[in-house]
């Protein structure tokens, strides 16, 4: 994850300074309400994550999610039907053997496209729902149990290679399910252009074997308040892809002005269904989704988010509403002695 990256360039940069290396609490938490179809649910969440550096080479991150869940209650009758789940997402260990090779260990995300790594945070993500696709080579659980390679391959001014690959055991543990499979993805970045191009590939090893493909494409041009990323993904029995674009503007006083702080969204998605076989985690029927936001980045790391989206499938159209609040956290565990 990136999150490895980062807190090695912070481990390196204050070594000089500091006798250890504090453990970094991180997370958010967020209050939302979808309403789809008129049937309106609450969803509070809450998602913390650590990350436990020991010494200059090894890191211990884990992440998990409490939420509530209150959704109507069906065939007429009143009130609200409450669920509760409380799971940790992911725990692993990170040895950082160089710049070029980072081991990784234990329970992780599996690294397929973009979206269940980078953006299924909360606190991160621009629309509370994920796309549609997101299931297409994660395994169904997003985790895997076993072993990861990953780091930079190439690194030169103008373009720079990276690359993962993993396997994963099967699990049928509570906390740390996973199923057997292995996979691969390489990324392409051009740092002048701000574009990212990369290829995934993933395998399962049980039950019905299958292989999963995967391409996803960012682009970020250099102070424009642009953001475009998009993937597609295909499996034995389904395939889709979704483009999101986000947009804040500098020219009435920077992102930090009050018109600076919008960001209008847009995503639109589809899947194609090969067979009816229900493995995959997508609709069982081609479906089309747009997706309109408008989220507001308020001070202190708090953002209001709000979404309107319309799906077509040849059995129902539906509306989804969706408003939500979203606070973002992050501080030492302790504070840090100095040499």
């Amino acid at each position: 994850m990136r999150l490895v990256a980062i807190v090695a360039a912070l481990l390196a940069a204050t070594h000089a300074s500091t006798a250890q290396n504090v453990p970094l609490i991180s997370g958010g938490a967020a209050f939302f309400s979808s309403t789809n179809g008129g049937n309106t649910s609450f969803l509070p969440i809450f998602e913390p994550l650590i990350a436990a550096p020991i010494g200059s080479h090894l890191l211990i991150e884990s992440r998990a999610t409490i939420d509530e869940s209150f959704s109507p209650k069906s065939n007429g009758q009143t009130g609200y039907n409450h669920s509760h789940f409380a799971g940790v997402t992911y725990l692993q260990g990170d040895f950082i053997a160089s710049p070029h090779l980072t081991v990784v260990a234990g329970s992780f995300l599996v690294p397929f496209a973009t979206y269940n790594e980078r953006l299924s945070p909360v606190w991160i993500s621009n629309f509370q729902d994920g796309p549609l696709t997101a299931s297409l080579g994660t395994m169904s659980s997003g985790t895997g149990l076993g072993g990861m390679v990953r780091g930079s391959a190439i690194s030169r001014p103008n373009y720079s290679i990276d690359y993962t690959g993993y396997f994963s055991a099967r699990s049928g543990n509570e906390q740390f399910n996973s199923k057997r499979s292995f996979g691969a993805r390489t990324n392409l970045y051009l740092p002048k252009e701000r574009l990212e191009v990369g290829l995934s590939y993933g395998r399962l090893l049980q039950g019905t074997q299958e292989n999963f493909y995967g391409l996803h494409v960012w682009w970020e041009p250099k102070d424009a308040g642009l953001k475009v990323r998009s993937e597609y993904a295909r499996g034995h029995h389904a395939q889709g892809y979704w483009v999101e674009v986000d947009y804040r503007t500098q020219a009435f006083g920077g992102f930090n002005s009050w018109v600076g702080r919008f960001e209008p969204l847009f995503r639109m998605q589809q899947t194609f269904r090969r067979d009816t076989v229900v493995s995959d985690g997508l609709p069982l029927e081609d479906t089309q989704r747009a997706d309109f936001g408008l989220d507001y980045n308020l001070p202190h790391n708090m953002r209001i988010l709000t979404s309107y989206a319309r799906q077509f499938s040849a059995s129902n159209d539906t509306n989804v509403w969706e408003t939500g609040l979203v606070y973002r956290f992050l501080f030492p565990a302790w504070k840090g002695k100095s040499r």
